[in-house]
């Protein structure tokens, strides 16, 4: 049976129609999901980027133990372990995170593409030609500065929608899919960096779900900090940019969806769609992923499991799965549970087989190096302040997190509280982060 794992980097829940958007338009991903099993409860269990691919790639945590590093020799990873039972394993990226030098993450793979050019990838070194300061908010940092002039040079040849990245990755990974559609034990790791930022999706994208009227910047990054440097109208064209982004993204997926359909791979394959955590655009009055943000806005993502020829499709799970929980599950799956033996992450499949109620009571994430978490089950989430300030939120009646009710409901927060070890927060490099200032600050420099 083949297997295919499609990561959307920075892809929020509440964009996509099968999750109950109302925000933008998500049509393949809302109709692979009317075939799939849609976990409505999962979680990165550490972030950001790396830490959550090191638990996708070994199905073991990350918190705290294992910072934004390279995978290790001692790591046994997906490609190793599914190469050692005779399938053919191909990872197709733009993730450049995980292409850089030394990060290991092809490792196992028979073929693997790195597709170069986002965000902040070094590629390009010749000019532009573009105004720098059309795209640059007056009271952007200086490093986005550099991020986004890096990405308008790599971008600069661009022409059509068929260049953007999203195009790139999924063509790409559908051209050697349908070469390959005799195969019954492939493995393919596809990693699309989009919708993560800079958004610079092109027409008609762009014009979706921003104002006809908004005469401003073409705003296609933002600071990690609070969004009041910006104005109202602003943040709505930010916002507006990111949403032409995931339909952009949403348009390409349905691409390799198509050709997995027509080359006959569909049913004879698990595929399974996640993200590595969501984008928070001013909900708590924040942009961008940082450590004090640990709201659902950020925390939960999608998570489908398509089975061949559908089977059990429309099954909605509510228990709690988190990233570690991937691996373990695909190799249930594949009849290879006992590969898992030595994993922390537990397989999501016996939620769905009933062999299981749940796998664990809560989950408890955050950034790798930092003292915020979040200890979260189905129906409470008590958010961990370092500087004591914590907050408790009733995710039933109030999704948003608007309400603290951290005094008034202290027994659960207590009972929340209790999940988080002693080793996990006490002993935190809170001298690194010690409040919210410094989180901040520290989110701009923890991944160069």
């Amino acid at each position: 049976m083949n297997v295919f794992w499609i990561m959307l980097d920075s892809l929020r829940r509440d964009h996509v129609g099968a999750y109950g958007s109302q925000v933008c338009k998500t049509p393949h991903l809302d109709a692979f999901a009317a075939e799939a099993v849609v976990f409505d409860n999962a979680y990165p269990e550490a972030l950001p980027t790396i830490p959550v691919r090191t638990a996708m790639a070994t199905g073991c945590r990350t918190l705290q133990g294992r910072p934004w590093q390279p995978l290790t020799s001692e790591d046994v990873t997906v490609a190793e372990i599914l190469s050692a039972h005779g399938y053919t394993n191909v990872m197709i990226t733009d993730t450049y995170h995980m292409a850089k030098p030394g990060m290991n993450f092809h490792r196992g793979f028979h073929s693997f593409q790195f597709i170069r050019g986002q965000e902040g990838d070094p590629l390009e070194l010749l000019p532009h030609g573009r105004d720098l300061d059309d795209y640059v908010h007056p009271k952007q940092s200086e490093r986005k500065r550099r991020v986004i002039d890096n990405f308008l040079r790599n971008t600069r040849h661009w022409k059509s929608e068929e260049d953007t990245f999203p195009a790139q990755v999924f063509r790409e990974a559908a051209r050697i899919a349908a070469g390959l559609k005799d195969h019954d034990k492939l493995f393919f790791w596809i990693d699309s960096f989009d919708p993560h930022e800079p958004w610079d999706p092109p027409a008609p994208y762009d014009g979706m779900y921003t104002s006809p009227d908004y005469s401003g910047k073409r705003l296609i990054d933002a600071n990690y900090a609070p969004w009041d440097y910006m104005s109202s109208e602003e943040l709505a064209y930010v916002k507006g940019m990111y949403a032409g982004e995931v339909t952009l993204v949403d348009r390409w997926f349905g691409h390799f969806i198509d050709t997995l359909r027509s080359a006959g791979l569909i049913d004879r394959s698990i595929v399974i769609v996640l993200a590595d955590h969501g984008h928070p655009h001013g909900d708590h009055g924040t942009m961008m992923k940082s450590p004090p943000n640990m709201y659902n806005e950020l925390l939960r993502i999608p998570f489908m499991i398509r089975l061949p020829d559908a089977e059990r499709a429309g099954t909605r799970i509510a228990p709690l799965v988190q990233t570690d929980d991937l691996l373990p599950t695909t190799l249930d799956l594949l009849g290879l549970v006992h590969e898992a033996v030595c994993m922390t992450g537990r397989s999501a499949w016996s939620l769905v087989s009933g062999d299981a109620a749940k796998l664990r009571d809560v989950v408890v994430t955050g950034y790798h190096q930092s003292p915020y978490r979040c200890v979260r089950n189905e129906e409470w989430s008590l958010v961990v302040n370092p500087e004591g300030m914590h907050e408790l939120y009733d995710l039933t009646s109030d999704p948003a997190e608007q309400h603290n009710l951290f005094h008034e409901r202290e027994d659960i927060a207590r009972r929340l509280l209790n999940h988080l070890g002693y080793f996990s927060y006490t002993k935190l490099p809170r001298t690194q982060v010690g409040n919210i200032q410094e989180a901040y600050e520290w989110a701009h420099t923890a991944m160069e």
